[in-house]
Formats: structure tokens, C-alpha cells, sequence
């Protein structure tokens, strides 16, 4: 496709140094300053950019996630993404974190590894300060703020546990990214919009894992918990596509309804 085509060659030499998202993100909010998209326009399915741009939907969606922190655009639910504006919120970009896709990854890389050397190197005490942090995010209930306090502390202490300091590190950089991304904070209200909470269960897995020392199993318990969370920031993103084809079955179900 022609649109494509020239995205990839006018965003290869930035690949280095500019993220993904952000590069179609700035694609589309050029066209939104130039009147390709007017106020009021609705973008394109997701789908639609998806294949024009010939990049993946987690892409498409971080890249919306984007334009939303500037202002440009609005999600209504049932409906889609419109413009709402061609002038940023700020006058320029947000600052332009990891994609919240992305760092998920890498979390659910890194994490998982660390998870496996702190199966090695556990204690006891190291089990019941785990247990103590469980509890504490069972506490929080729908206190989102201290449950994910709870979760924060709960991956770092697991990071502390292999005593490696690079990994130690690592997990820190990549927490950090989070909190300092105002796209990954956008994502965590729709999150927090669609009932997404940290998975008491999933915690308590990982603790069974590590108490056993099974490096396997507690790298296996670590990467299934990031890999549901994943799974379920993408379907967080997607309730507004599904409300919309509930609408037009439901429109066609009274069409052909008889009396």
C-alpha cells in the first residue's frame, strides 16, 4: 500500500532513536494539522490503519493512546476515535515513553528470567515478606493506587531476592519507564475503566513457585501473570470496538424481529 510504503521510508532513518508509536502517531497527527482529518472526523478502524501503516494493533493502539494524552482526539465508546482538535494540549508531543505494549514485554523477559534465579536464591523470610506484601494488596481491594503500590513492591522485592545487581537494576529502569510514561497512566485508567486489578491468584502462584526453589515453575508462573496482564490491557482497549459491533447486531436483530 502507498501508504505503507512511504511511512517506512520516512520513518527508517528514525527507527534508532524515535519509538514506533510515536513515529505513526506523528504521521497521523500531521494529517489531523493539515485537514486531512478535520474536528469531528472519525479515524479509521483500527483495523484500517493497521493495514495501511503495516504495523501490528497493539501499535495502532499506543499510537491512539498518543494522540489522546495530547488532546487531539477522543475515544467514545460504542463509536470510535474522532478528532477533537488540531492543536496539542501543550503546544508539542507528550513526553513519549516505552509503549505500554512493549515494556510489557520486556517486563515479562526480564521478570521472568529474575523470578527463576530468585527460585535459587530464596529464604524462608524472603517467602513470609512476599506473603506480607499479598496480603497487603489484598487489603487495597478496589483501591487501585495501593494495590498497585503493593504489586510495584511485590516485582522489585522479587528483582532484590536474586541479589544480581544489573537485574535488580533492570526491573527498576523498567518500573520507572512506567510510572514516567503519561501514555502508559492513560492505559492504566482505561485498565482501572474495565475492571483490570492485580490478580491475587496469579501473586500467590508465583509465591508457591519460589517457596518450592523450582526455578522452572516460578519462571513459568511469572511469565503466564505478565502475559495475562498483557492480555488483558489489550482487551481493555478493545471494549469500544466490541460495544460498537454489539450495537450493529443488536440494529440488525430488530431490523428482522418480528412482532
Amino acid at each position: 500500500m502507498v501508504a505503507s510504503a512511504e511511512f517506512s521510508a520516512g520513518t527508517a532513518g528514525k527507527a534508532a532513536t524515535t519509538r514506533l508509536y510515536a513515529q505513526l502517531a506523528e504521521r497521523i497527527a500531521g494529517l489531523i494539522r493539515s485537514g486531512g482529518y478535520k474536528v469531528g472526523d472519525r479515524l479509521p478502524s483500527e483495523r484500517e490503519l493497521s493495514l495501511s501503516y503495516d504495523v501490528s494493533r497493539p501499535t495502532i493502539r499506543e499510537a491512539i493512546i498518543a494522540l489522546e494524552v495530547d488532546g487531539l482526539v477522543e475515544v467514545r465508546v460504542g463509536s470510535g476515535v474522532y478528532v477533537r482538535t488540531q492543536t496539542r494540549r501543550l503546544g508539542k508531543p507528550a513526553i513519549q515513553g516505552v509503549g505500554p505494549f512493549e515494556l510489557l514485554e520486556a517486563r515479562r523477559a526480564i521478570e521472568g528470567e529474575a523470578c527463576a534465579l530468585a527460585a535459587e536464591r530464596m529464604t524462608d523470610q524472603d517467602v513470609e515478606n512476599l506473603n506480607a506484601i499479598l496480603a497487603e494488596m489484598i487489603a487495597a481491594g478496589d483501591d487501585f493506587v495501593s494495590a498497585e503500590h503493593a504489586d510495584w513492591t511485590f516485582h522489585l522485592t522479587i528483582a532484590r531476592i536474586t541479589q544480581n545487581s544489573a537485574i535488580i537494576s533492570s526491573v527498576e529502569a523498567l518500573w520507572e519507564a512506567r510510572f514516567a510514561s503519561p501514555q502508559q497512566q492513560l492505559l492504566a485508567d482505561k485498565a482501572h475503566d474495565a475492571g483490570v486489578v492485580p490478580r491475587i491468584g496469579e501473586h500467590r502462584d508465583i509465591i508457591n513457585a519460589l517457596a518450592t526453589r523450582d526455578a522452572n515453575a516460578a519462571r513459568a508462573a511469572m511469565r503466564g501473570h505478565l502475559t495475562r496482564v498483557l492480555e488483558e490491557l489489550i482487551v481493555a482497549t478493545e471494549v469500544r470496538e466490541a460495544a460498537l459491533l454489539n450495537e450493529k447486531m443488536q440494529a440488525r436483530r430488530k431490523m428482522f424481529s418480528v412482532d
